[in-house]
């Protein structure tokens, strides 16, 4: 059999890259070599190199919008050069946002509906755990409302549970190329009975210019089927996107709803409001096998089964939804999706509704499934005004966990703050933590310490005549750095 010759780590380095797609790592740094003088086996390295693509925010021409953007670097050192930028989504796009520095917040405005949509890149010191958020409020109107979103990595596969075709809902799905060739996309939308079926030549192949972005509203892919609740797949054929869709609903408000995790057999969904009056859980199977689910609430005194709902059966294929209603009843929760019977974990995708308010006064926001916060993971854009910013934290398994969180200074000035917490196991615990002497806005960094895993979400609060508009967005494994293999490890499968 024909002997291949080991990597070099250069090679290593190469093909890392090539597969994440995202991230570009540095040369090996002090402590990545064993007491014999050898490449350590696994070292951590931080990335050289991050991407991320926003979504144009918002169509309405009385729309405020802030971007926010955030480097927390990498552990143990801010010293370096660097640089960051996210820029509009053309060919020939000037720069919206460019932070200088690592450790504080970097925020820039737009007005208006002709916010484009953003792709950027931040490289060197400013690369590890770069992090973007665009909050825009839009005070009248159909899609009046407080949007959030963070700016994600561009991909190639998506799930959106909770979308709608609905009368009274406009979903437009986001997509964003930042490449600098064509994207093209399919979508697919599975409503209670399976498979919708769309128009002919609506929702394959789908192209996506260079450079450049485009909405599709869903209810025109299937003109002739109003689903209440649906789920959408997003898959492209070539290249890569940036997707997210905003939602818009008559009487209830604006606000985007991300993609949510990888199907798994277990699922949470952190940081749901204390006050929400209807939470409408949104489920979907893609193998061939049925999944039975437990439905749990983490409170903050322990994990509870809403009385009437504590099973959900989705069907394969097909798209399954439960009203939770005020399952929260006061306290912020979490909920936990875990199978029925453990030996049969059919993978499923979710995501929730959440209702605030009442009669004229209601305002809607969402909340996906996502994975632990992993080692670090940060809320780019907190205000400092009183109840404006709600950090929730759960830790779904048998044990506890010990988490720090840190508050950055503001975009106005302020000293950073951190906090070390004990989250106990199966309960959801609010903190509140903000920079001292802080003004404008700040970024929240999420560590685990020990335990875990831990999942988190951060609720952001400004109200508006009245209707208490929110939004909340979950925060993820900023994959600051990426495991390098000895050079000498014959890594022959990267190239296969």
């Amino acid at each position: 059999m024909k002997q291949r010759a080991p990597l070099t780590l250069a090679a290593v380095t190469a093909a890392l890259a090539a597969l994440t797609g995202i991230a570009a790592l540095t040369a090996p740094a002090a402590g990545g070599t064993a007491p014999d003088g050898k490449a350590a086996a696994g070292a951590r390295m931080p990335v050289e190199r991050s991407l991320l693509v926003c979504p144009a925010p918002s169509s309405s021409d009385i729309a405020d919008t802030t971007y926010t953007a955030f480097t927390p670097g990498a552990a143990g050192s801010a010293e370096g050069k660097g640089s960051a930028r996210l820029l509009g989504a053309t060919k020939d796009a000037k720069p919206v946002l460019e932070p200088k520095e690592v450790g504080k917040p970097f925020g820039a405005t737009a007005s208006g509906a002709d916010a484009p949509a953003l792709t950027g890149s931040a490289d060197g010191v400013l690369a590890p755990g770069w992090t973007a958020q665009l909050t825009t409020k839009v005070s009248v109107g159909r899609a009046r409302g407080l949007l959030g979103a963070s700016c994600t990595a561009p991909g190639t596969d998506f799930w959106f549970p909770a979308v709608s075709t609905a009368k009274g809902r406009e979903d437009y799905l986001h997509l964003t190329n930042p490449d600098d060739a064509a994207a093209v996309v399919d979508i697919k939308l599975f409503g209670p009975d399976g498979a919708a079926k769309p128009d002919a030549g609506t929702s394959e192949n789908i192209r996506i210019d260079p450079k450049s972005s485009k909405s599709v509203l869903l209810s025109s892919l299937v003109p002739n089927s109003q689903l209440a609740d649906a789920t959408a797949h997003v898959t492209t054929r070539a290249g890569r996107v940036g997707a997210s869709v905003q939602v818009a609903e008559e009487g209830v408000g604006a606000d985007w709803l991300p993609a949510a995790a990888d199907p798994a057999g277990s699922l949470v969904l952190p940081g749901i409001p204390a006050d929400a009056v209807s939470v409408r859980l949104v489920a979907f199977v893609p193998g061939d096998e049925d999944a039975d689910l437990k439905v749990r609430l983490a409170a903050p005194g322990g994990a509870i089964t809403p009385a009437g709902n504590e099973q959900l059966h989705v069907k394969a294929g097909m798209t399954a939804s439960v009203d939770l209603k005020d399952v929260t009843r006061g306290e912020a929760g979490s909920l936990l999706l875990t199978p029925a019977d453990p030996k049969k974990a059919a993978p499923v995708v979710a995501a929730v509704r959440v209702v605030r308010g009442s009669g004229a006064k209601q305002e809607l926001g969402f909340v996906q499934a996502v994975g632990p916060v992993g080692t670090r993971a940060t809320a780019a854009d907190n205000r400092p005004e009183e109840n404006a910013t709600v950090l929730s934290l759960t830790v779904p398994g048998d044990q506890d966990a010990k988490v720090k969180v840190t508050a950055s200074p503001g975009t106005g000035g302020g000293e950073a703050a951190s906090q070390e917490v004990t989250v106990k196991a199966g309960t959801t615990q609010v903190v509140a933590v903000a920079p001292a002497g802080g003004k404008g806005s700040y970024a929240l960094t999420v560590e685990t310490l020990s335990g875990g895993p831990v999942h988190a979400a951060r609720t952001l609060n400004l109200p508006h005549e009245g209707i208490a508009m929110f939004t909340v967005q979950t925060l993820s494994d900023d994959h600051s750095t990426v495991s390098v293999p000895r050079a000498a490890e014959d890594l022959s499968v990267l190239t296969r």
